[in-house]
């Protein structure tokens, strides 16, 4: 059920709410920059030609970022025609095992991840076909990548004696933008654990949200009843 895990503790609703805050603002900053955009375009005849690439980006992270969000308030869709007609204690049993192949693929999510992101970081991706076995310190660096048009905030000038051997960036680093793959896989991983804890623990019976068609009508029906 869409909205019905409601986390315990201090920790954890300021993990929520931050969560929230984070989407929020990501969808906030995509609306303002393309109705600011549309405005210089149509009444100014100018453009802000960063812009465009600027919301890709947020874009991404907004779909990665709520990619693990929605395993924590269970809101993936899923099919359960077949789990629905299992005993209790039988559901249980496969949403665990369905948890654990969550798992697995999470882990494996991770290590690719950071693999993709190491290296525009100036740092060594993991040797390994499936689990990491090491790094790969030979590996070549591409932290003189940048973004086609999105411009090098003053404030991260630090990051070209870090990564890129003092050299100066004229637009963004790719770290910056691609630094939420590694961040969303972690999240991922970190929310399956605890979707698949609910599941054990009997706070949840599935990974997804269940009859969400059925709740939706009963829904609308209430707010034509007025109640």
């Amino acid at each position: 059920m869409i909205g019905k895990y409601k986390p315990k503790g201090p920790v954890g609703q300021f993990v929520n709410s931050l969560e929230e805050t984070v989407i929020a603002a990501l969808l906030g900053v995509m609306t303002m920059l393309t109705f600011f955009n549309v405005i210089l375009r149509y009444v100014f005849n100018s453009s802000l030609i960063w812009s465009q690439e600027v919301v890709l980006v947020l874009f991404a992270w907004l779909v990665l970022f709520g990619v693990s969000y929605a395993f924590k308030v269970t809101a993936h869709l899923g099919v359960d025609a077949i789990t629905s007609l299992l005993t209790p204690g039988r559901r249980k049993v496969v949403g665990l095992i369905s948890g654990g192949i969550c798992i697995a693929y999470a882990v494996l999510l991770c290590k690719g991840a950071w693999d993709q992101w190491a290296p525009f970081a100036d740092l060594p991706p993991t040797t390994g076909s499936w689990l990491p076995t090491g790094f790969d310190t030979q590996a070549r660096g591409r932290s003189f990548f940048e973004t086609d048009q999105i411009p090098m905030p003053e404030w991260l000038r630090f990051l070209e004696d870090w990564i890129n051997y003092g050299e100066r960036y004229s637009k963004m680093p790719r770290m910056i933008p691609y630094l939420i793959l590694p961040i969303s896989a972690a999240l991922i991983l970190f929310r399956v654990c605890q979707a698949t804890l609910r599941i054990w623990n009997n706070q949840s019976e599935s990974l997804i949200v269940s009859h969400e068609a059925e709740d939706a009508v009963e829904e609308v029906a209430a707010m034509n009843r007025g109640e």
